[in-house]
């Protein structure tokens, strides 16, 4: 009963006037960057972090969260269309949806994709609702020595979890850790690798890294692209709605991909990407019907999981967040950054203290999930519209809208040299194959990771087997090595290689 008590509360909240208008301000953004490629969610909220200063707390974070799950729309809309996938979890619905589209079956897909994200987006609301409460009641129970060895959990998860080499996934993670700590000490109160910079003592700021290693950097490594001709074979979408039979295909894709996307989406560093790729895998394994389509080819399946896994993912991203304080991927560790900047500590007693902007969250998501569904299917022509406009205009804009953005975060000269600089370290990581996502997540668990240690360590009188005398702590610990031992296992090491080559 609960349940629906807090939902009411939640839909009282999300379908105020500017609430509504917030959200749907971040879904036509969102669906925008999604299908401009280059341009993605972490991008956007990190250039748009500086303007919710001047927002409350409840109408910022509708809007950011309207961008995170409309950028995964607005990517599966081009990935059809003209095989350019506006985001990295479009990827596999660029294989069979193109192929669709060539047959003049871009229609069906384009529906199979909305369709199936709203359903998947409608389900990982209600499962967000239905244990978001439990696991607040279980983060209660969490101190200092179990938070430490959730974020280990966390961060040993997104190296086993991103893409490509593990040895560059952990420097990354190494990197950002090390990032973390030029600051002022919590404990003693003296300056820490800050080089007699005044501007280091409090740290280097989290949107100036996010700005210059994906935004800056992003156009820098696009720059460096050559301009690709994109064929597009329909001018107009015709016969939009799906076949009887397309339905039947389609439906228990979308129930297995929102299944996989609900759990993986939790996980560090999964969230839609992995949901994605992990649902097409799954797809191709299970055994349709004799006279189907061959995936490649333009099977529905091909799209319907995926889009259905990668939405669920986006949703259920927002529990570690939203119940622990913990983001699971770089969105949700730009969503701890806004909450933090509106006074919000973000962890299990933002449901207690702050159950208006918890629970209008949690329902703007579902609300957000129909906007995207009636905009997004007949604008299908004004998108495309929009990858007709040359980038050497589309760049200028975006590098001017970022600068402005920098600096006015602290109206300083140095945010902007720092953001140059982080643009540099982008490009390399760029140059040298190296995902920069975990570098966020190492920078923001960092501090968090080095508090809780100490503040555990002074509690126990310095004695390290607190860490696994306390059972919570422990089995955090123990399923953290699991993590390790099982990725280092060679027949995974060897599926996980083929997998990612796969992805390439």
């Amino acid at each position: 009963m609960d349940l629906f008590t807090n939902l009411a509360l939640g839909f009282g909240v999300a379908l105020t006037l500017q609430n509504l208008a917030y959200g749907l301000l971040g879904c036509v953004l969102g669906t925008a960057i999604g299908v401009l490629p280059g341009l993605g969610p972490v991008t956007t909220i990190a250039m748009l972090l500086p303007s919710i200063y001047a927002l409350d707390a409840t109408p910022a974070l509708i809007m950011l969260a309207g961008i995170y799950y409309g950028a995964q729309y607005g990517g599966s809309t081009t990935a059809i269309l003209v095989n350019l996938p506006g985001e990295a979890s479009s990827v596999v619905t660029a294989i069979d949806g193109y192929a669709m589209a060539r047959k003049g079956r871009a229609g069906p897909a384009l529906a199979a994709a909305g369709l199936g994200s709203f359903f998947a987006g409608t389900v990982g609301t209600l499962v967000i609702a239905a244990f978001a409460p439990p696991l607040t009641e279980l983060a209660f129970k969490f101190g200092p020595a179990e938070y430490f060895s959730l974020m280990v959990l966390g961060l040993i998860g997104a190296v086993v979890l991103a893409s490509g080499s593990l040895i560059k996934a952990i420097a990354m993670i190494v990197l950002g850790l090390l990032i973390g700590q030029i600051n002022t000490d919590v404990i003693s109160g003296v300056p820490r690798y800050s080089f007699d910079i005044p501007e280091l003592t409090d740290g280097i700021g989290f949107v100036t890294i996010a700005m210059g290693v994906f935004g800056f950097a992003e156009i820098v490594a696009n720059l460096g692209r050559t301009a690709e001709h994109r064929e597009v074979f329909l001018k107009e979408v015709h016969g939009l709605w799906p076949t009887k039979q397309d339905f039947k295909d389609a439906f228990p894709a979308v129930l297995r991909g929102t299944s996989l996307g609900s759990i993986l989406g939790v996980l560090p560093g999964g969230g839609a990407l992995l949901s994605s790729f992990a649902a097409y895998t799954l797809e191709k394994k299970t055994r349709g019907r004799k006279d189907e389509v061959p995936f490649g080819k333009g099977n529905i399946r091909g799209v319907a999981g995926p889009e259905a896994a990668n939405n669920a993912g986006a949703q259920t991203s927002f529990i570690p967040m939203l119940t622990l304080g913990i983001p699971p991927n770089a969105v949700m560790a730009l969503m701890v950054g806004a909450m933090t900047i509106k006074g919000i500590q973000p962890g299990p007693q933002v449901m207690t203290s702050n159950p208006e902007l918890f629970w209008g969250l949690i329902a703007s998501m579902w609300v957000g999930n129909l906007i995207l569904v009636v905009l997004n299917l007949p604008l299908i022509g004004i998108w495309i519209k929009m990858l007709t406009v040359p980038y050497r205009f589309l760049f200028p804009a975006i590098m001017v809208f970022c600068g402005l953005g920098l600096y006015t975060l602290n109206n300083n000269n140095f945010d902007i040299y720092m953001g140059a600089i982080f643009t540099v370290i982008g490009y390399l990581f760029y140059k040298l194959g190296c995902e920069p996502a975990p570098l966020l997540l190492g920078f923001i668990l960092g501090p968090m990771m080095e508090e809780n240690l100490r503040r555990a360590l002074l509690l126990s009188r310095g004695d390290w087997s607190t860490f696994v005398s306390r059972p919570l702590s422990a089995g955090l610990l123990i399923a953290a090595t699991a993590m390790i031992v099982v990725v280092m296992l060679p027949s995974i090491k060897k599926k996980r290689e083929e997998a990612f080559q796969d992805e390439g």
